[in-house]
């Protein structure tokens, strides 16, 4: 575990053991850490086995990158069409 601190507080304010508190921390660490390729593409898996099209889709998809923890550039429809196509 890369920050014990962070597992501490975890921990205490939730009354979670150590080891679980670990396991959480490194299961947000890693999410933060995914590619934005990697989130892009997956996530428009998703929201297409919902049945959701394009034009909803990637709107939705720029709009949560730019909510995320430490946000990517602003990324363009086309572009973000690019990842997912190629």
């Amino acid at each position: 575990m890369e920050d014990a601190d962070i597992v501490e507080q975890v921990a205490l304010s939730t009354g979670l053991s150590t080891a679980i508190a670990a396991r959480v921390v490194e299961d947000v660490l890693a999410f933060y850490r995914q590619p934005v390729e990697q989130y892009v593409r997956e996530r428009h898996a998703r929201l297409q086995a919902e049945g959701r099209k394009n034009p909803e889709i990637f709107p939705r998809i720029a709009g949560e990158l730019s909510r995320r923890l430490v946000a990517p550039p602003d990324l363009s429809e086309r572009q973000l069409r690019r990842i997912v196509y190629g």
